[in-house]
């Protein structure tokens, strides 16, 4: 039997390895085997050796202090960028930590996941970048303003500064490695399905002419959202997104039913209120299944709070991963929706040929703030 690593290797050719870089914990046997993998598969040579608590079996250590983390991870990750400077993607693993405690941004000023922070790496040396106090009725946090948000230019670290950072993270080991194999096959074969959007007609429906919504960036563009994003404009998003994708003639489901749309197969694209949706269906989340190279994106303010097996509280898209998407953005902490991001964007970059990452980040608002984008930051089915 031809291995998968062969019979994969020719999508390298076109991709500029050198632009991406892993990180790998020495702690963790599951961190040690996912890179290993992904190095295999897409014959990537940067490569990142840290050492820290294992996160892959012990929900407790998911958590690491940010003491740790500057001396254990942030120090050497810096010494590694500065002779590698054509780094634009940053590959975590299982067994790396998901969030920080103690740190200068994120919720209460001081948590944000470890993914999030180390996106915006650079954001405080530059001239060019806002930190802005996130508030909505007694909750606080501080962040960065994205400064690739909604841009319509492919991602460099040298223009926008920061990284576009995801994790190959899931229940399982198997579950993570899946995330590559199900990206390589996407690019070979092609998109495969629909995507669907499952609004909550409850919430109303908001003014389509405002989707995106923005926050003021560095240069003075866009509009800031005071408070928490409605509700309405996050239904109002999807409805926008539906409309650009069936004019690019995607195949795409917009839902306005009251009820929530669980048990769908072949699907190639996923956006809903997960849990958060008034009439959300437990077994009907968990039987969602992805064709490969689909993406995903929920409103729901824990969805990547755990990547181990865990019982009650909102849904998570660790359960997304096991129904074999291969790529979702998720939260650690209370992230307020207009963290959550924009399906308009999302779904357009994606489906224009942009990479997993790129599309993911160039539709969220925030850096340094709660968000965990989950898959192969390379993956690109709809690629020309």
């Amino acid at each position: 039997m031809v291995s998968l690593v062969a019979a994969f290797a020719f999508l390298n050719s076109g991709v500029d390895v050198s632009r991406v870089m892993v990180i790998e914990n020495t702690s963790s046997d599951a961190s040690v085997e996912i890179a290993t993998k992904y190095l295999q598969l897409r014959k990537v040579k940067n490569l990142l050796k840290i050492q820290c608590q294992d996160s892959a079996l012990d929900a407790g250590k998911e958590t690491l202090p940010y003491a740790t983390f500057r001396t254990a991870i942030e120090a050497p990750l810096r010494a590694y960028l500065k002779t590698h400077p054509k780094v634009d993607f940053i590959v975590l693993t299982k067994g790396i930590p998901i969030r920080l405690t103690g740190a200068p941004s994120g919720v209460s000023g001081s948590q944000p996941s470890l993914d999030s922070f180390i996106a915006a790496l650079d954001y405080a040396e530059r001239k060019d970048t806002l930190k802005l106090e996130v508030k909505d009725s007694g909750f606080t946090g501080t962040a960065w303003v994205n400064r690739f948000w909604n841009s319509t230019e492919r991602f460099s670290h040298a223009k926008f500064g920061g990284y576009l950072v995801s994790r190959l993270d899931a229940y399982t080991v198997d579950e993570a490695n899946l995330l590559v194999k199900y990206a390589l096959i996407a690019e070979k074969n092609g998109p495969s399905g629909s995507i669907l959007l499952d609004t909550a007609p409850s919430h109303g429906l908001g003014d389509l002419k405002m989707v995106p919504r923005s926050i003021a960036n560095a240069n003075g563009k866009g509009s800031a959202i005071l408070g928490e994003l409605n509700y309405n404009e996050f239904d109002a998003d999807m409805i926008v997104a539906g409309k650009l994708l069936e004019k690019k003639k995607v195949p795409v489901t917009v839902d306005l039913n009251d009820k929530f749309v669980g048990r769908k197969g072949d699907l190639m694209g996923y956006c809903s209120w997960g849990s958060n949706d008034p009439h959300f269906e437990v077994e009907g989340y968990k039987f969602l299944r992805f064709s490969p190279g689909a993406i995903a994106e929920t409103a729901v303010s824990t969805s990547g709070r755990t990547f181990l097996p865990t019982t009650g509280g909102q849904s998570l898209i660790a359960d997304l991963v096991s129904g074999r998407v291969t790529g979702v953005k998720g939260y650690c902490d209370e992230p307020l929706l207009q963290a959550i991001a924009s399906p308009t964007i999302l779904f357009d970059r994606y489906t224009s040929g942009w990479t997993l990452a790129e599309s993911f980040f160039a539709a969220s608002r925030l850096v340094g703030w709660e968000d965990i984008v989950v898959g192969d930051p390379l993956c690109s089915p709809y690629r020309k």
